[in-house]
């Protein structure tokens, strides 16, 4: 159970009454996709379908149906002038009050977009590491930081999956397809080693080594002499390159982050498409 799921059977288990609202159609440019859900009580939120002022007058279209009795009703938005928002588009939403099976598939679904979610493995619990570990506990991914040493993982604070191996290559060949493999350990060698396992499974949806172009360079002639001419192509060798100069670990971190989840959600919309028909069809 993942934290979003387990807030979710807090949220849904309450005696509260609760409306679900879902987009069920967007024209023209709008803060969600089709098919988002947001859920509202009396005096708490689960879910977004965008902020702003389109937000605020669906939470309190959803709150007077509690207040009122309402079981359901549609909106039409402009998200123009009319409402104080500029981003030109149109939305159709559908309201209705919540019963309890319905609550129940909530969490259901929930927790199976959580079971799906991508996993990120961080190949070392260093200063670094630990540094993306914070920042990837609070995105949809599911964080995996692996180490061989037990002190370092102990020093993680952030709610992730965290697992001491003295093998961890095995977490690679054992990832799910289309995980991320940031690769940065106490060691070149074993850098080295978790980079070519991470390339040579050929499902990866991003591979990274933190190091420099010399580091790269000799990753190429290690996998030449090593690994039977490995490419490494499609590594991302400096992680989190810009043109900042600060290499604090937190400031690392937040440009691997950006660039790792940059690459797990380009060309993602045969799986967003899937979803998004699953949650409409339940709208209706």
């Amino acid at each position: 159970m993942t934290l979003r799921s387990s807030q979710a059977e807090s949220f849904f288990g309450s005696a509260h009454p609760i409306v679900r609202v879902v987009l069920t159609r967007v024209r023209g440019s709008s803060p969600r996709e089709a098919g988002t859900e947001m859920f509202v009580s009396p005096d708490s939120l689960f879910g977004t379908i965008g902020g702003g002022q389109l937000e605020h007058i669906v939470i309190t279209q959803a709150r007077s149906m509690l207040a009122e009795g309402t079981l359901s009703s549609r909106l039409d938005l402009p998200l123009g002038p009319e409402i104080g928002q500029c981003c030109g588009g149109r939305v159709e939403l559908s309201l209705a009050r919540m019963r309890r099976a319905e609550r129940n598939a909530a969490v259901s679904r929930l927790q199976a977009a959580d079971d799906a979610l991508p996993h990120v493995y961080v190949m070392g619990a260093g200063h670094v590491g630990r540094a993306i570990a914070n920042l990837l506990q609070h995105a949809p991914v599911h964080c995996v930081l692996v180490d061989m040493r037990k002190e370092e993982l102990a020093q993680c604070q952030a709610r992730v999956d965290m697992r001491l191996r003295a093998i961890p290559e095995v977490e690679i060949y054992n990832a799910p397809a289309g995980s991320a493999f940031i690769v940065l350990t106490h060691d070149h060698g074993l850098d080295f080693l978790l980079t070519s396992a991470a390339l040579e499974i050929g499902h990866a949806s991003y591979v990274g080594m933190i190091g420099s172009a010399t580091k790269r360079a000799k990753l190429r002639s290690w996998c030449n002499s090593h690994c039977n001419g490995l490419s490494i192509d499609q590594l991302t060798c400096p992680i989190g390159a810009t043109a900042s100069r600060d290499k604090r670990p937190e400031m690392i971190a937040a440009f691997v982050a950006a660039e790792v989840l940059t690459a797990l959600t380009t060309g993602a919309r045969a799986t967003g498409d899937t979803e998004e028909a699953a949650l409409l069809e339940a709208a209706q």
